[in-house]
């Protein structure tokens, strides 16, 4: 009972301070910075990597495309950057998923382990900032349907798996994990997809729709793939900054993996709309 108490206490605070941050653009870049060395602390300590030159890596990537129209006053040469960024950072996440089913253990070899504090997790901050300025202009509503979509996959995943899950999704991973709760995670989060475009007025209840199984889906990767770092760590958590939920890495690992995902479908829709 005080270890449930502990976890949603823990719980409501990280989601509270997030949704007040949400709304005001200088609060939110702050707390991602602050959130992305929290996490980068987290899994420099997974992937053995003593160097301190990712922290470097992530402020200045941060920082430009964060304030890259504020310093410079201009967007020329931001869209470009942003594909060579997104393009890479995609490519770094499939070999990850290419490494999660065919390796026992995901190499990590030094140039290896920079590509990952880079490519992996620091852009992933970076997509999280570019999603909330879809609109050229801040509007944080399309990143909060996002972490709706997210908490209520994970949310229904947990407990349609707790109470139905016969069949193991991947065991060697995550015991836990089954089938049953991948699917009754993504059921809800479809259902989730309606009530967001229905009050939010962003995007269309069919872009809602193709989100949620997006987010399901490379949501349920990223998960599984910090797990099997975690494995080879031999560490049951990332860290100990959230009690009764772990590290921060373990909270955000689903939007992490899946960011430059979610910003390249929005890419695409801005286009062919």
């Amino acid at each position: 009972m005080k270890e449930t108490f502990i976890r949603s206490l823990s719980g409501l605070v990280y989601i509270s301070l997030l949704l007040v941050c949400l709304y005001f653009e200088h609060l939110l870049l702050a707390i991602f910075l602050v959130f992305g060395l929290i996490c980068m602390s987290e899994f420099k300590k997974l992937i053995q990597l003593k160097s301190n030159i990712p922290y470097l890596i992530f402020i200045v990537l941060y920082a430009v495309f964060g304030y890259w129209q504020t310093v410079l006053n201009t967007n020329a040469g931001l869209s470009e950057a942003i594909q060579i960024l997104m393009v890479i950072s995609i490519f770094v996440k499939l070999f990850l998923v290419k490494d999660l089913f065919s390796e026992k253990t995901i190499p990590l070899f030094v140039t290896k382990r920079f590509l990952l504090t880079t490519f992996y997790l620091s852009s992933a901050f970076v997509f999280l900032i570019l999603i909330a300025n879809y609109y050229e202009n801040y509007n944080p509503s399309i990143l909060l349907g996002t972490f709706i979509l997210v908490w209520v996959n994970d949310s229904f995943a947990y407990l349609v798996g707790k109470n139905f899950g016969k069949q193991k999704l991947f065991e060697k991973i995550s015991p836990k994990k089954t089938v049953e709760g991948f699917l009754g995670g993504l059921f809800f989060s479809c259902i989730a997809s309606y009530f967001i475009a229905t009050f939010t007025e962003t995007l269309n209840f069919t872009s809602w729709l193709i989100l949620s199984i997006i987010i399901t889906v490379f949501g349920t990767l990223g998960d599984l793939i910090e797990s099997k770092f975690k494995r080879q760590a031999n560490v049951k958590d990332s860290g100990v900054i959230m009690p009764g939920h772990g590290g921060l890495l373990d909270r955000l690992d689903s939007i992490i993996f899946a960011a430059p995902f979610i910003y390249l479908f929005l890419r695409i829709l801005h286009y062919v709309s």
